[in-house]
């Protein structure tokens, strides 16, 4: 079986509104493919990745299948991002430091001599 990752499930913008509408409230599979101008095996193919990546979870009441979400695993994205969040962070840090000693401590270059030939 091919192992899914957070990144994979966040990557289509389909599931990205899933999980956006599960995270609200619990919903019926029906009730997430009415929302959708796409045929209901393919929201069931997006559930199902949603599921293999752990981000949403079935629970089955009654005859209802039921998605919830499970939103920790976006805690992987979080970490991931803050480390670029973080490097960026500190380099505009230090581009406004540079900017902000003006052009004083900028070195000035001196216009050259012209020789004149005779």
């Amino acid at each position: 079986m091919l192992r899914r990752d957070v990144f994979q499930a966040i990557a289509d913008p389909t599931r990205r509104a899933i999980i956006n509408m599960i995270s609200k409230q619990s919903l019926n599979l029906n009730a997430v493919a009415e929302n959708f101008d796409i045929s209901r095996p393919a929201i069931s193919k997006h559930i199902k990745i949603l599921t293999e990546c752990g981000l949403i979870i079935i629970k089955q009441q009654g005859r209802e299948r039921y998605c919830e979400a499970q939103l920790h695993k976006l805690n992987e994205v979080s970490e991931w991002i803050e480390q670029y969040r973080e490097f960026w962070t500190k380099k505009l840090d230090a581009l406004e430091n540079f900017l902000a000693k003006g052009p004083s401590k900028i070195s000035k270059r001196q216009p050259s001599k012209k020789i004149k030939r005779k």
